[in-house]
């Protein structure tokens, strides 16, 4: 850390093992994150209640390149928050989140959502209750008439665009789907298959 970590007790005695913690919480952030070039932490008892005892507030701000993050504990009803320590321990628990969060955004890490595979209806045997799915990756995919959940089997048409759940196992028929359902369009539309 470029600065040193300042501590602030509002209205309140400091004491060695609160003081002890803190610093050692600081560091455990930087385990996060290296780059924390400063830590401002306030401690203070914001309310005091006739029948409860001191509830603690803990309000943490870090600065990271390029953009600052606070983490506050405020006590609130969190009967916990009568222990100073517990107080701590809650907002830097909060603070770690944020750093992992903001962390993982400025190195690009990105949660990716695969969609469901998709294909078109190929063919429909309706009074059979079966037809084939010519799938974008170029497979063709058999399905039944109650694998279909939106719509019921016999609105669909050859030519309809669908999201396809490919059962792991194959049938003796082949890849066979477990879920269909009609989609409004395709990303890629498969070539006709000769």
């Amino acid at each position: 850390m470029q600065t040193p970590v300042e501590l602030v007790f509002d209205d309140v005695d400091s004491a060695p093992a609160v003081e002890q913690r803190v610093r050692k919480r600081v560091r455990r952030l930087e385990r996060f994150y290296a780059g924390i070039t400063s830590c401002h932490v306030a401690l203070s008892t914001p309310h005091r209640h006739q029948r409860k005892g001191r509830h603690w507030s803990v309000r943490i701000e870090l600065r990271v390149p390029g953009t600052e993050l606070v983490a506050s504990r405020e006590p609130g009803d969190v009967e916990a928050h009568e222990d100073l320590l517990v107080a701590i321990r809650d907002a830097f628990d909060a603070m770690e989140r944020e750093l992992q969060a903001w962390h993982a955004k400025v190195r690009g890490d990105v949660k990716i959502h695969v969609p469901p595979p998709q294909g078109r209806i190929r063919e429909l045997d309706r009074q059979r209750g079966f037809g084939q799915i010519a799938m974008t990756d170029g497979r063709l995919v058999y399905f039944h008439r109650n694998s279909v959940v939106q719509p019921d089997f016999d609105a669909l048409q050859p030519g309809d665009p669908v999201e396809v759940v490919v059962q792991a196992k194959e049938s003796d028929l082949g890849p066979q789907a477990s879920t269909v359902r009609r989609i409004g369009a395709l990303e890629f539309v498969p070539e006709p298959q000769a």
